[in-house]
């Protein structure tokens, strides 16, 4: 990184937050530690993660999905980590598109390193993301807070989830550390761990600690995994009934509407805001 102050903005998600950081030719080389940096919520700025927006052309592991998504979202952890997706950061980067002039409302494509996401910009402010299909992946797996343990349903989204129902939400502690898990080869990589409670019919409630962000106020596919494991454990499936099944998912930081769809498609709709666009000081990074 140069010590050159950096243009970046900031945004959120149901309060998950980001730094977006304005990227297009794929010229600005964040290390982790600028990430880290940047996201820290005492001498930085403050945030879940970063947003490198950057031309799909213009990147490595993006330039093959320049024909269909004209914008790669280059997703950052808080640690300075780099992770495959994240639902509430494209609502996020998708807002930014069009804050930026560089996208209209209505439909656009967003690359990631889970591939191509469908996105549509709706003009009372809240943005659907297509966020692909789920995979429940056989074998049973257990997460752990302190002394207690619960069976866990292993659901991927283009990143992994564990998704256990609790009695309530307090059950997941203070979250400050990552939920112990087992088997270990569930998740080579880590994993996002999801608190689920019953609010009512199609309605749920969750805590998350991200992978490589701590506890978040909102988590996109966290809550999409979160749909799944409760639709299945209610007996949904729209692949069997042929029509799309929905539920309310609240987190800390407001609501989301997750649908499945019978072809396996999840659709989240949600708010996404940018609410502030600055510089940081020559030299800081």
């Amino acid at each position: 990184m140069t010590s050159a102050p950096l243009h970046f903005l900031k945004g959120h998600g149901t309060e998950n937050d980001f730094v977006i950081v304005p990227d297009p030719d794929g010229l600005i080389d964040l290390s982790p530690a600028d990430v880290a940096r940047l996201c820290d919520r005492r001498a930085g700025i403050g945030a879940d993660g970063v947003l490198r927006v950057v031309r799909s052309a213009a990147h490595p592991e993006a330039a093959r999905l320049a024909g269909e998504a004209e914008w790669f979202m280059d997703y950052r952890n808080s640690d300075g980590s780099i992770a495959e997706m994240c639902g509430n950061g494209v609502r996020v980067f998708a807002r930014y598109l069009q804050h930026a002039g560089h996208v209209e409302a209505g439909d656009l494509a967003i690359a990631t390193r889970a591939g191509v996401r469908r996105a549509h910009l709706a003009k009372d402010g809240d943005v659907t993301v297509r966020m692909g299909a789920a995979r429940l992946v056989d074998g049973e797996v257990t997460v752990s807070v302190d002394d207690r343990s619960w069976p866990a349903a292993n659901v991927n989204m283009g990143n992994p989830h564990a998704v256990a129902f609790v009695a309530d939400l307090a059950d997941a502690g203070k979250l400050y550390d990552a939920p112990a898990y087992s088997p270990a080869a569930a998740y080579p990589d880590g994993v996002n761990v999801e608190f689920v409670v019953d609010r009512g019919p199609r309605h749920v409630a969750m805590r998350v600690h991200e992978r490589g962000s701590g506890e978040t106020r909102s988590c996109g596919t966290g809550a999409c995994a979160v749909m799944v494991a409760s639709a299945r454990r209610d007996g949904v499936d729209p692949a069997v009934t042929g029509r799309p099944e929905t539920y309310t998912v609240d987190v800390p930081g407001g609501r989301l509407v997750i649908t499945e769809h019978p072809d396996g498609t999840v659709e989240m709709t949600g708010p996404a805001v940018i609410v502030a666009e600055g510089t940081t000081a020559a030299g800081w990074l």
